[in-house]
């Protein structure tokens, strides 16, 4: 079982990033504001893609991150999932290689199945799962990529902005699967957004960011 996601960040450029928040297991919260606020990079932060000037990064009983103790724990041992705005799925794989690309240390056929039983956890059948990103819809790819996020069991979800692609309908359909998956997710949970109605439909806490202050 995952522990709280701890932040604190002092970032002084080229993107300013100052303050911090928490997240506990089991909780959402809304990182909101305008474009430009510093959103996607305090995630990228958080993920480990972005090495901050100074910050204290914890999940739990593991340090990410420590700038003050020298400690940098690398994006691959984070255990962490990330779902991003353009979805970063791979064109060439199907949606069950995409999702079975996060778990390369296991034998291949135990990635297959374990790829497999996640996208059907998140709607997306047998036939599905054969076909490449660009014959699916912007609702299924999206799902693909939040089971890829799911499927090595991360003790945090990042979420950016991953509803922002698809049309309301959509995005309705998909605000009921997150939904779904807080029920049996007790981890940690960071979405995103600049939308405001989005934030208040889907998170228990916003936190809110202007030029870079928390």
């Amino acid at each position: 079982m995952s522990g709280a996601l701890l932040v604190q960040v002092d970032h002084p450029a080229p993107m300013v990033l100052r303050g911090g928040f928490s997240c506990e297991p089991g909780q959402l919260v809304a990182l909101v504001g305008p474009s430009g606020a510093g959103k996607t990079s305090l995630l990228r932060v958080i993920a480990g893609l972005m090495v901050p000037a100074q910050a204290r990064i914890q999940c739990g009983n593991a340090v990410w991150c420590d700038t003050q103790a020298g400690q940098w724990m690398p994006t691959s041992r984070r255990h962490v999932g990330m779902v991003f705005q353009n979805y970063a799925l791979m064109p060439h794989l199907d949606a069950l290689d995409n999702v079975a690309l996060a778990l390369l240390d296991l034998p291949l056929a135990q990635r297959r199945d374990k790829a497999s039983a996640q996208l059907a956890r998140v709607g997306i059948d047998a036939v599905h799962q054969q076909r490449k990103p660009q014959q699916l819809s912007g609702g299924q790819q999206q799902r693909v990529a939040l089971a890829r996020a799911l499927v090595r069991d991360p003790q945090a979800l990042l979420l950016d902005e991953p509803f922002s692609a698809v049309d309301q309908l959509t995005r309705q359909s998909l605000f009921e699967l997150l939904a779904q998956c807080r029920q049996t997710l007790n981890i940690p949970i960071i979405l995103v957004t600049h939308d405001l109605q989005e934030a208040r439909q889907l998170a228990d806490k916003l936190v809110v960011m202007d030029g870079g202050d928390i």
